[in-house]
């Protein structure tokens, strides 16, 4: 009997494995503002194993002081030093790169602009101060206004820094236009691609490390393409819960880099057994689960946990080359 090297197993519980949990918000704390049942209860229990707490988003809008009051109300515990935004990340990046006390061009909201402050850099809101840095991150209420001078700044030469990436950012009635979409504005206007520091780019994560002292750090996210990639881009372990945006077939068909290191359906994932999945004639079991390859179709057999059918899964899948959609397809539909 041959363990499989991935979805990886865990001999104890991940709260007592690793020192500090790297927490992304939205999809995995709460969604929209609103509190995912049951992920307050698992972080105070985590929190009673001895593992540290820091909450990283790639929002840059609200401040730490703002998603502190925010988890607190919802029962998770939290303090503003607990928060690490990729407004502060990428605050970082520019006060690296420019002389104390520049003058910024911030496009986007207060957390933004605090943020730039903290490093000792001047946030302002035109061109016209001759900013030698523009940087951006979501915020609801941007204008085309604040766009435009950003635009102008960064033709001028300034250094355009963004908080954030992502395409789309998940609210109750769906996905909604993230950063990554707003900053193609700017950058389709002056040809000039800013420079990244959420995830999954290296900075907020080297910013979260910085602020924590976190030794041996997991990585906790739903997204594949921000947290988990971000987690292979450092070197770091990474738990995917499938309360957001990636679900079991992101899963299945996710590239070399971005497949986690553990999955769990929620944030109990912390605390709770992690059976890997083993190999045995060419099948892969966990639990009362067994997948494997039936001509070009993945199958699925048995019953019980649906995260145990879904480390079978993947185990399968991801033994393979490749895996497309089609040939998924058929055992997915075991799993829903």
């Amino acid at each position: 009997m041959i363990t499989t090297p991935g979805p990886h197993g865990s001999a104890g519980p991940l709260a007592t494995v690793y020192d500090t949990a790297l927490l992304d918000l939205d999809g995995v704390v709460y969604l929209g503002g609103t509190g995912i049942p049951g992920a307050a209860e698992a972080l105070r229990k985590a929190q009673d194993e001895g593992m540290r707490l820091a909450y990283v988003t790639n929002n840059a809008f609200r401040t730490p002081a703002a998603v502190a009051t925010l988890l607190t109300r919802l029962g998770a515990p939290a303090k503003p030093a607990d928060v690490v935004t990729s407004a502060q990340a990428a605050a970082r990046l520019l006060a690296d790169r420019l002389p104390a006390g520049a003058p910024v061009l911030v496009v986007g909201g207060i957390g933004l602009r605090l943020a730039v402050r903290e490093r000792g850099l001047r946030p302002v809101s035109t061109a016209i101060d001759k900013p030698l840095g523009v940087v951006q991150g979501y915020a609801p209420g941007l204008s085309y206004s604040l766009l435009a001078e950003g635009g102008m700044a960064v033709a001028a030469g300034a250094l355009f820094v963004a908080s954030n990436a992502d395409l789309t950012l998940p609210t109750p009635r769906g996905q909604a236009p993230g950063n990554g979409s707003l900053i193609r504005v700017i950058a389709t206007a002056t040809g000039v691609k800013p420079l990244v520091a959420g995830k999954p780019e290296p900075p907020l994560h080297h910013e979260t490390v910085i602020r924590t002292g976190a030794k041996h750090p997991l990585i906790v996210g739903d997204r594949l393409d921000t947290d988990i990639e971000g987690a292979h881009r450092v070197g770091t372990d990474s738990l995917l819960v499938l309360t957001g945006v990636s679900g079991p077939a992101d899963v299945v068909l996710a590239p070399p880099g971005q497949r986690p290191t553990y999955l769990a359906e929620d944030l109990t994932g912390l605390f709770e057994p992690h059976p890997a999945a083993e190999s045995r004639d060419g099948a892969f079991t966990c639990g009362g689960w067994t997948a494997g390859w039936d001509g070009d179709h993945l199958s699925l057999t048995g019953e019980g946990q649906r995260i145990d059918g879904l480390r079978a899964l993947c185990a399968a899948a991801w033994s393979a080359p490749s895996t497309t959609p089609e040939a998924a397809r058929p055992a997915l539909r075991r799993l829903t």
